[in-house]
């Protein structure tokens, strides 16, 4: 049950942002009044305070409102902050002191991950996923834990053919060995077991497995990754994989994601 609103005005404007911000497009005030269930002279007094702060647009041709330009400086705000890197390091860490094992976390980039924190364990050799560097996501456990995620229209339109299927090596192709097809099936195995996995596609003689982190909206925000020899045993195995997958439980819940 849902506490009642202490500042009932404040908790309604950040409603109404966060629905515009799920929606396709802008779309009109008496249907934002409907889907918030709000008097929609609420909702007009409200939407009118928020043009005004620059949080919304109205498009009077059209009636209806979306998000404003100030709505987009609070997103660009959030990038600049790297929270997820500031809340994912310390779980990161916890997890490479427990396993004796480096540690990673990346975000999806078109179709490459992009690094934003690396643990490398003690002892351990450097790794490619250093911080700022990006790999193909169809090769890496965090890309596959993310693009598992994602809707089929979306996946799709990230691989509509096979030259998209691009090797971590400059001037190869992994095109005769990587189809569409291919990856579907590799992520409906994803999807069924909760975690992925790669096994010397990145680096030879290392294997990793990864976690999706998700947001309030179940879209991959990142994924955290746990890379190990590939002969490794069976328990430690099986405990990174529980490792990934609770870190990246805890940092869905820290940024309020559906899981």
């Amino acid at each position: 049950m849902t506490t009642p609103s202490k500042v009932p005005a404040a908790d309604q404007t950040l409603a109404i942002l966060a629905h515009l911000a799920t929606q396709r497009g802008p779309v009109p005030a008496a249907t934002i009044a409907v889907a918030l269930e709000l008097p929609r002279s609420t909702v007009y007094h409200l939407l009118a305070v928020m043009q005004e702060r620059g949080f919304v647009v109205h498009l009077p041709e059209e009636r209806r409102y979306g998000l404003g330009i100030a709505a987009f400086e609070l997103s660009s705000g959030f990038s600049r902050q790297q929270p997820l890197a500031r809340l994912g390091r310390p779980l990161v860490a916890g997890l490479v002191d427990r396993l004796g094992e480096s540690g990673h976390l990346a975000v999806l980039h078109g179709r490459d991950v992009l690094y934003l924190v690396e643990e490398r364990a003690p002892r351990r050799p450097s790794l490619v996923t250093d911080v700022g560097v990006r790999l193909p996501a169809h090769l890496t456990a965090t890309g596959r834990a993310m693009l598992a995620e994602l809707p089929p229209a979306q996946l799709r339109a990230l691989y509509p053919d096979r030259a998209a299927f691009e090797s971590r090596k400059p001037g190869e192709s992994d095109a005769p060995d990587w189809s569409y097809g291919r990856l579907k099936r590799v992520l409906a195995e994803v999807r069924t077991r909760g975690w992925a996995d790669e096994e010397g596609e990145v680096t030879q003689g290392l294997a990793s497995a990864g976690a999706p982190v998700v947001d309030h909206l179940g879209w991959p925000a990142a994924a955290i990754a746990v890379t190990f020899p590939d002969d490794a045993s069976r328990e430690l195995r099986e405990s990174a994989v529980a490792g990934v997958r609770e870190a990246a439980a805890t940092l869905s819940r820290r940024i309020r994601g559906t899981r």
